[in-house]
């Protein structure tokens, strides 16, 4: 079987393609291939030999974007079995068979029925077979090969990321890189010169150029200034063909900006300004502005300005306002046209931000003069003060002078000024003032001790021209007298101790004045003279603004006296000197050895037992709830009485409630106590009452020669032994106590139950010399003795 096809190299020689196709298909020789066959010889065994392909592979090739009427001829498929009568079928299968290429199954002719685009598709793989037409069975192994869409020059170059931005700094060297730029082509690369591209310029020349290969645009002049032009549209064009004739291009736009330097000095527009500023204008405000130019932006034109010199550099200044870039000119101290009537200032303008590679084309400053005019105003009245301090004594007169205020016109008119205060507070009324002569007088009584200083604000206008005013603060001081009477510092709790000796001192007192340290720092202490002398106590002026207490006997008695008083007159050394009396309390009271107080008046006993008030009445809770607790058990025993025993069962059983209140010393039937204070004492056991005994107690009678010889814990032995065996007792988990107080003391009672109701002859003066623990009771037994002798 033989494959025949053609193939053309350009596109414009597609007729002599399609000549040279048909006379390929009538001359071109068919390769040649041996069937698979046995060969049979008489006489010879059947050999069998390796079978040769029918097919050989190849490419078939056909060109793009064919616009013919009639199908493109591609190629054609043969077969050594085909003798041409029609018997061999071709069959083509794969990727647009049928639809894309169609075949004829009798000559093998594939033909292309479409338009084919090659950057879409480039290339279809297919499988032709020729098979028995009668048998359909294959006469040839199924084969591949392969269409190739031939290139043709259809596509343009493209830019696909324009238009483009770009910056340039200006003053840039030439040959300076902005931009590489690249066009892509869709042709076939590998085929022609269809996708080969060049670059040229269409537009922006002379300022820049365009490498033709790289697409590289670099600057083409020296020295681009952004302030002659900013600015600058570039068109690039790229041609594949490698620029020939016929080729196809696209062009894409390049927009580039020249970014700013500091190539460009400050300059002020004049070299001489004249600014007007009227005297009246505030310190701080700004009075004026001025402005170097600068054809820089950004930092590039940042400027500082500042007062180089001249005679105003004092009196006024100047900052930068960073976003108008302009000089405000300030005032710092106030203008006076009367002093001065003009100013000169030399100012200077200058970059902050310098770039050396200029510096050539500095300085990068500019100096400018400026004469500033001072405006006559009419001026409010001005002081001679800023403030006034004045002094007036408390309790003077209405219509006491205090100060006087002084104000004139500054103006060469020199007006007459009228005074007045300003009645904005309380305090401006206690004052007036002389509307011509600025003369202050009081108008109300004033006291220091009260209200000791006065702030008033005095206003001064021009009869001519009452708006314009002016104010001064004043301040008065009143001046103290001597108006009030020295007094005690406090209420003192003076106390004095029985057992006090003569010329003690008992208190210390101090004094106070409302008046100030000139008029009443000096206080004398003395008894009123025209009182008889005191017997008890005295006083001493220390001569330091205190004075002491004394006493002048050494006992004192409670029971006697306990309060006295003491009238005390204290004087100033004011003038004229003032004087005032007092009366001291002092009360008598208990004391230790030591001086502390133990107690006064009616706590005495009390508090001789060392009880606080707190303990007094905890106490004396407790004595209640006692009383209480007594009336209840009182009440509830007479409302009900329940029996000793509850039920006639076996006691051992129930619990047994005793309720039975004792009688106390003179019930001698409830229990005999005479075993328990001598065993040698102990009488016959006598029976229980609370219970009826079913049987004879056990037998305990005994010697009474014995008696004297038992020891107690062998008689509290017996008594045990004898309760554990009798049944009439109590039940089996009752308690019995018994204790021995012991053998009479040889010292006798200390009772009083048995002591005689007489007095006794006894001398009690020993309890004195006991100490301070029986103070008390020696005191008692001293009074009472006392009493028995009167």
């Amino acid at each position: 079987m033989r494959i025949t096809s053609t193939s053309c190299i350009c596109p414009v020689l597609v007729c002599l393609c399609f000549v040279q196709r048909c006379y390929g298909a009538a001359h071109h020789g068919s390769i040649k291939v041996t069937r698979n066959q046995t060969k049979h010889i008489e006489g010879e065994t059947e050999v069998h030999h390796r079978p040769k392909r029918g097919w050989v592979w190849n490419q078939f090739f056909v060109l793009e974007e064919h616009m013919g009427p009639d199908p493109q001829y591609v190629g054609k498929l043969h077969s050594n079995s085909d003798k041409g009568d029609g018997s061999v079928k071709y069959i083509l299968t794969g990727e647009g068979a049928g639809t894309i290429f169609i075949i004829d199954d009798t000559t093998g002719d594939i033909h292309s029925t479409k338009s084919l685009d090659r950057e879409q598709k480039t290339h279809y793989v297919l499988h032709a077979q020729a098979i028995d037409r009668r048998t359909n069975k294959p006469l040839e192994p199924e084969s591949e090969f392969i269409i190739k869409v031939q290139d043709i020059n259809d596509n343009a170059p493209k830019f696909t990321d324009g238009p483009y931005i770009v910056t340039v700094p200006e003053m840039s060297e030439m040959g300076t890189s902005v931009l590489q730029v690249t066009a892509t082509d869709a042709d076939d690369p590998t085929y022609g010169n269809s996708a080969r591209v060049v670059y040229s310029i269409l537009q922006g020349q002379p300022y820049f150029s365009v490498d033709p290969k790289t697409g590289v645009i670099r600057t083409a002049l020296h020295n681009m200034d952004r302030e002659a032009r900013e600015h600058y549209s570039v068109v690039i064009q790229a041609k594949d063909m490698a620029g020939q004739v016929g080729g196809l291009s696209g062009s894409t736009t390049v927009n580039i900006t020249l970014t700013d330097v500091n190539d460009n000095p400050p300059r002020f527009p004049q070299k001489h300004y004249q600014l007007y500023v009227p005297e009246s204008a505030q310190v701080g405000s700004a009075v004026g502005k001025i402005k170097a130019n600068d054809a820089d932006t950004g930092s590039n034109a940042d400027m500082k300005y500042t007062i180089i010199n001249g005679d105003g550099s004092g009196v006024f200044s100047i900052s930068t306002d960073k976003e108008t870039r302009e000089g405000i000119l300030s005032l710092k101290k106030p203008l006076n046209y009367e002093k001065k009537k003009s100013y000169t200032l030399n100012i200077e303008g200058a970059n902050t931000h310098l770039d050396f590679r200029f510096s050539h084309l500095g300085p990068f400053k500019d100096v400018t003069m400026l004469k500033v005019i001072v405006g006559d105003v009419d001026e409010p009245p001005l002081f001679t003060m800023p403030s006034y301090v004045m002094e007036v004594y408390e309790n003077a007169k209405i219509g006491t002078p205090v100060g006087t205020v002084t104000a004139h016109d500054p103006d060469a008119a020199n007006s007459l000024v009228r005074y007045f205060i300003d009645h904005n507070t309380e305090e401006d009324r206690y004052f007036t003032i002389d509307a011509s002569t600025g003369t202050i007088k009081t108008a109300k009584i004033f006291d220091r001790e009260e209200t000791p200083w006065y702030n008033i604000t005095v206003a001064a206008s021009e009869i001519d021209n009452p708006r314009l005013v002016s104010h001064v603060p004043v301040g008065v001081r009143i001046l103290d007298v001597n108006d009030n009477p020295p007094e005690l510092a406090r209420d003192y709790d003076i106390v004095v101790c029985e057992n006090t000796k003569p010329g003690q001192v008992i208190q210390t007192i101090t004094a106070t004045d409302r008046d100030n340290s000139a008029n009443g720092a000096r206080f004398h202490f003395s008894l009123d003279e025209g009182l008889p002398l005191n017997p008890n106590f005295t006083l001493r002026n220390n001569e330091d603004n205190t004075a002491s207490i004394l006493t002048r006997r050494r006992r004192y008695s409670r029971t006697t006296q306990d309060i006295y008083y003491l009238p005390v007159l204290i004087s100033d050394g004011g003038v004229p000197p003032l004087s005032s009396s007092s009366t001291l309390t002092i009360r008598v009271c208990a004391c230790e050895r030591d001086g502390r107080v133990r107690t006064c008046h009616a706590e005495a006993f009390l508090s001789s037992a060392g009880l606080s008030t707190g303990a007094l009445i905890a106490i004396l809770l407790c004595v209640v709830i006692l009383l209480a607790i007594v009336v209840l058990f009182i009440t509830l025993r007479r409302s009900k009485k329940e029996p000793l025993i509850i039920s006639e069962e076996d006691v051992r059983e129930n619990v047994v409630t005793y309720d039975d209140e004792g009688g106390g010393e003179e019930d001698t039937e409830a229990f005999d106590i005479t075993a328990l204070r001598n065993p040698s004492a102990a009488e016959e056991l006598k029976y229980r009452r609370d219970v009826r005994p079913e049987v004879k107690p056990l037998s305990r009678h005994h010697p009474s020669s014995s008696l004297d010889s038992v020891d107690v814990q062998e008689f509290i032995k017996q008594r045990l032994a004898e309760a554990d065996l009798d049944p009439s007792v109590p039940p089996y988990d009752s308690l019995q106590t018994y204790a021995y107080e012991g053998h009479r003391s040889e010292a006798g009672s200390i009772s009083s139950l048995d002591s005689a109701t007489t007095h006794s002859d006894q001398d009690y003066n020993y309890l004195g010399d006991w100490g301070p623990e029986f103070k008390k009771l020696a005191e008692l037994y001293g009074e009472i003795e006392s009493e028995r002798t009167t």
